[in-house]
């Protein structure tokens, strides 16, 4: 793998290692060497009181890089299912998930919207004038907000949708992560807790909580990027690296103009029924 190639990767992951402490009645942080952006959902209370199980919903960034250790606790979770997120170029780039033995892996690629095609291009040109052009000045902050329009195409919606209708079927932990675990992640964490009760609040603080997760090791890695002399502005990357409420605000943005309310794109967007809505309700919750 190419040095640009390979430092792409790890722009899109994030190293891995960082800690950080979860919200008060919020998530558990999943500590794994090879993964900073790991959490068990369960914990978050609904509007009515109850309490999202523990054991359930676990998302995560990419596990290509765990060590044996990583997989063994893994392994502890008893996962039901993996789904990857990942488009096949990132899986080229960063490599196949390493899972415990047994659990089957569900590929569902939805599209990033070129965000990773685009980092790569800047990245890989190691010309800072051509990174200013491609990242910078709001063209980073564009980047990202295309990603987030790109979760209304139909086959992001039909992926979106068959990932919350396994959720309402997980008997044990389904793990559901992309490459850095912030945006489509981001987005099915956000629509699953809120589609179980959570409010919108409380979601929209999970979604944030990536950039505690990411912090030191997305630094770490934009020095490594300057010291190595592929990036002379590598804080061009801080709008890709992050999650913002600008971001989440673009996706909430086509709810309205697209269905009206969240509600009517659970249905008509994601194509949830009453009763699946209800099952995922029933299994995520108690």
């Amino acid at each position: 793998m190419s040095v640009p190639l390979l430092a792409v990767g790890l722009v899109a992951a994030g190293l891995a290692g960082t800690a950080g402490a979860a919200p008060a009645g919020g998530p558990t942080k999943i500590e794994l060497q090879g993964a900073a952006n790991v959490r068990d959902l369960g914990g978050y209370i609904t509007y009515d009181g109850a309490k999202v199980k523990t054991g359930k919903l676990v998302r995560a960034d990419a596990l290509a890089k765990l060590t044996d250790a990583d997989v063994q606790k893994l392994a502890a979770l008893k996962l039901q299912t993996v789904i990857d997120l990942r488009t096949p170029a990132e899986v080229q780039a960063m490599g196949a998930d390493k899972l415990p033995a047994g659990v089957p892996l569900v590929a569902r690629p939805i599209d990033d919207g070129g965000m990773f095609t685009k980092m790569f291009q800047a990245i890989s040109s190691k010309d800072p004038v051509q990174q200013q052009e491609m990242l910078g000045d709001g063209k980073a902050e564009q980047i990202m907000q295309n990603v987030y329009l790109n979760f209304f195409t139909a086959d992001a919606l039909g992926k979106f949708g068959q990932s919350v209708k396994d959720l309402a079927n997980t008997a044990n932990a389904t793990l559901y992560h992309c490459t850095a675990g912030k945006d489509r992640t981001g987005w099915l964490s956000y629509v699953t807790l809120r589609a179980v009760g959570v409010p919108e609040s409380v979601a929209r603080q999970d979604y944030l909580l990536s950039n505690q997760y990411r912090a030191a090791a997305d630094a770490a890695l934009r020095a490594q990027l300057k010291q190595a002399g592929i990036m002379q502005n590598p804080d061009l990357l801080i709008p890709l690296q992050e999650v913002r409420v600008a971001y989440l605000d673009v996706a909430l943005g086509q709810i309205e103009e697209k269905y009206g309310d969240f509600g009517k794109y659970l249905t008509d967007g994601l194509g949830l029924d009453g009763w699946t809505l209800m099952k995922l309700r029933k299994n995520l919750v108690s």
